[in-house]
């Protein structure tokens, strides 16, 4: 294999190095480069003239991408970033990775129809096929697969209506911070804490821990809490249908769900007969170190909505279920845009490659890597509360570097407890900056990196690198973060002092 079927010669080769100092002279293309930029330059102008006001990403990142390979992304005046958003995790193996652009080929090639309903492919079939050989074996063992819409509120408001008809019942559990996608009917567990249909339950946490203690202690009081809800439920709180929950909270501010709390919530569900179900949305296709997320537990879901890179970059969402809760139930109409050729074939293709390169295992070492070099840097800058993550889904909360509560924000003692790769507990949380953080995302792109921010405050870098990112890459996005962070608190500072 070649090295850019590896993964490497992917456009990493070229470190991006800062856009500001890029050599202009020695890009390719010439007048006529110089022309094609100017054609571009008016292209932010009328999306902001044309588009609704509903754009996220465009106004945090005013780049006009046009050429992408891996980690590199190069805009229409030919400077380059490391995407650390890769699509919002959308691409496992970064931008355009051979395996994938052959796949979409050969479909291409092959006068096959791009699109069909939900009837049976060769496409299809392999699809399912690979994507039946990765499942938690508990689960693989007695699953259906069920296409949906494209978009990952698709499977969820799917998994929704497969649970409740199996059980009778309309209520649900989510937790706290939680993000089901977007529609109107999903936001019953991410939108409108008023819902009748939805009770909330605290997600456990070590730096904001609902119950101000963080570590096992605070999972196992979420436990407790959990169980005393089902137990004992208050007058207007219907029996639960399903509970859903993601292994990491990505956009809530990449919180990874303590392995012992989620068994612990298996157990709560399999003895009360609720169906649960894992949102591997954005944690699934070996992000976190496993190919999907909850295997880190051990735990076997009844339901599992996978999206994102599940399509291997193109829009694909998928519901998977054990056979029981499907059991005498048609499939109900879930829209036309089921049979995406294109996306299941990239899928199968980032599938497999992510498999046979024991890519998920490779994110675990290299996450956790990174991970220790963000904590140790975190003793740098005061405005750093918490870094956290898992595999290659990491974040770095900001916070008023001027408060000064408890151990936050202090250098480590390397000889402590918390120096290492385990997250830091017993620490009172400081007030969220989320200005600050968007200062720092705009300084990152300054230096060639891209971020995204999250959480309820916008107050947490991301970096969701694509799992075929190099170690020497991975050293760039640190190096390149730190000095955002520098600059960005140092503004902070003078503006305070």
């Amino acid at each position: 294999m070649d090295a850019a079927r590896r993964g490497q010669g992917d456009g990493g080769e070229h470190d991006g190095r800062y856009p500001e100092g890029g050599n202009r002279a020695g890009r390719p293309g010439g007048p006529a480069r110089d022309r094609g930029r100017a054609g571009q330059e008016g292209v932010p102008r009328r999306q902001s003239a044309r588009e609704s006001a509903a754009r996220t990403y465009a106004r945090a990142l005013p780049i006009v991408p046009v050429r992408a390979r891996g980690l590199t992304v190069e805009d229409a005046d030919g400077r380059r970033y490391l995407d650390c958003l890769s699509g919002a995790g959308t691409l496992a193996l970064g931008h355009n990775h051979p395996v994938v652009l052959e796949a979409i080929r050969t479909v291409l090639d092959s006068g096959a129809p791009l699109h069909v309903p939900d009837l049976a492919t060769p496409v299809k079939d392999a699809f399912v096929t690979e994507l039946l050989h990765t499942l938690p074996p508990g689960l693989a063992a007695h699953a259906r697969v069920r296409f949906c819409g494209p978009a990952d509120s698709d499977a969820v408001r799917a998994a929704f209506r497969l649970v409740r008809a199996a059980t009778g019942r309309t209520g649900l559990i989510a937790f706290t911070r939680a993000h089901q996608g977007a529609s109107a009917e999903v936001s019953e567990a991410s939108g409108d804490p008023l819902d009748p249909r939805i009770t909330r339950l605290p997600h456990p946490q070590d730096y904001r821990c609902p119950f101000g203690v963080g570590g096992p202690r605070g999972a196992e009081l979420a436990a407790h809490w959990t169980e005393s809800v089902l137990d004992g439920p208050r007058p207007g709180v219907p029996q639960p249908a399903g509970m859903i929950l993601e292994p990491v909270q990505d956009e809530g501010g990449v919180l990874p769900a303590p392995d012992a709390w989620l068994r612990s919530m298996r157990r709560i569900t399999a003895e009360r007969g609720i169906p649960l179900i894992v949102d591997e949305t954005h944690t699934g296709v070996g992000r976190t170190g496993a190919l999907w997320a909850v295997e880190h537990s051990g735990a076997t879901p009844d339901v599992m909505v996978l999206s994102k890179a599940i399509g291997g970059s193109l829009p694909l969402a998928v519901l998977v279920h054990h056979e029981d809760l499907g059991a005498g139930q048609p499939d109900t109409p879930a829209g036309p845009f089921r049979g995406n050729q294109l996306a299941m074939a990239a899928g199968t293709a980032t599938l497999a490659y992510v498999r046979e390169n024991r890519l998920a295992e490779r994110a675990a070492r290299l996450g956790a890597h990174m991970l220790t070099r963000l904590r140790a840097l975190a003793g740098d800058f005061p405005c750093v509360g918490d870094v956290r993550g898992r595999g290659l889904m990491i974040g770095v909360e900001l916070v008023r570097p001027e408060e000064d509560q408890g151990t936050c924000g202090r250098p480590v003692d390397p000889g402590s407890p918390t120096s290492g790769t385990e997250p830091q507990t017993g620490r009172t949380p400081r007030t969220a900056a989320p200005e600050l953080a968007a200062a720092v995302q705009r300084a990152c792109l300054r230096r060639g990196l891209i971020v995204d921010l999250g959480g309820p405050h916008a107050n947490v870098v991301r970096l969701l690198p694509p799992l075929t990112i190099t170690d020497e890459q991975a050293a760039a996005v640190l190096d390149r973060l730190a000095e955002a962070l520098g600059a960005a608190a140092g503004r902070a500072d003078a503006r305070t002092g």
